[in-house]
């Protein structure tokens, strides 16, 4: 049996949360004999190229970087076969097709920010959050045809605070994901990992679409789903905002104007205005009316200025007359 260090292994992902369990890996001595990320893309005011953070790192490191911009592109698969991986690794990157993730030997792992089979889909931290749970947590599990339906390796339960925002949980999140990427690799090396199915054939249609009602799902994050639904109750609505937050944000309308909504704390009691409306002492305070209480924002970006306190906000804003 190898030795972890004598694993050689494809690395994927594009975004800050690969980071963490890239540096891992490379921490731990791991042998990374190429990272594949997305290609640079213009962005920023200048619109320059832009590296993910991935290959930022990648590059500090002197990994060696591939950003192919199809993954079934002849040339890029003859360049990953030539790395000869015995194992590849996926953290939040793009579905692989079936000839990229069953080429290695040992198959593809996949960190996933979610306690699965719940939350399957591109945004799972946020919905875990938006939806109210108390906890979530990541696993690891090997990359089959349908999304986020693999073997479960291993997985790591993590407690959601009650004001804590998607972005807090996220960092939290992201070490908690590398911790378990590195125990789940050297589990697989000892061969003392036993491979969990998610759904089993063997289940009858009816029970297949029983457990599939309890199943809550991450899809992706619209602008649609960012808009403050003020007729909803407040815990529904301080849910929305923290779960956006600080990126997308969750958003409503001041004046006519789109304004996303950092931060905010709930206020039980009675509305007497509708769902909808504000009421604000134009210095120190703006809140808004949900079906039984108020939200009183704190942090607030309106277009085309800047993230500001509400007090930074209140002292500089023209109220229309």
């Amino acid at each position: 049996m190898k030795n972890l260090k004598d694993l050689q292994i494809v690395f994927m992902g594009t975004p800050e949360f690969a980071v963490a369990s890239l540096d891992k890996l490379v921490q731990a001595g791991c042998n990374i004999v190429g990272v594949i990320t997305a290609p640079d893309k213009p962005g920023g005011r200048g619109m320059e190229l832009q590296q993910s953070d991935v290959k930022k790192y990648a590059v500090q490191h002197g990994l060696n970087v591939l950003q192919p911009e199809k993954l079934k592109n002849p040339e890029f698969l003859e360049t990953l076969k030539a790395l000869h991986a015995d194992v590849q690794v996926v953290v939040a990157f793009r579905m692989l097709p079936e000839v990229v993730w069953n080429m290695p030997p040992m198959g593809t792992i996949n960190v996933h920010g979610s306690l699965l089979p719940q939350y399957r889909g591109a945004a799972p931290i946020n919905w875990a959050i938006i939806n109210g749970e108390k906890e979530t947590g990541v696993t690891t599990f090997k990359l089959q045809q349908e999304i986020d339906t693999g073997n479960i390796l291993m997985q790591q339960s993590l407690a959601v605070g009650e004001d804590e925002s998607v972005g807090e949980v996220h960092d939290r999140m992201k070490i908690a994901g590398a911790d378990l990427l590195l125990k789940t690799m050297e589990a697989l090396v000892a061969g003392n990992i036993t491979e969990q199915v998610q759904d089993s054939t063997e289940s009858s249609e009816s029970e297949k679409a029983a457990a599939e009602k309890l199943l809550k799902h991450a899809p992706k994050i619209f602008t649609e789903t960012c808009l403050i639904n003020w007729a909803k109750p407040l815990e529904d609505v301080y849910n929305l905002i923290r779960g956006l937050s600080p990126y997308p944000a969750a958003f409503t309308f001041l004046d006519g104007k789109k304004m996303k909504v950092y931060k905010a704390v709930k206020i039980f009691t009675t509305p007497s205005i509708k769902p909808g409306e504000f009421e604000t002492d134009k210095k120190t305070f703006l809140q808004f009316a949900c079906t039984d209480g108020y939200i009183s924002i704190k942090e607030l970006q309106l277009e085309g200025k800047k993230k500001m306190t509400v007090e930074d906000f209140l002292r500089g804003y023209r109220w229309p007359a």
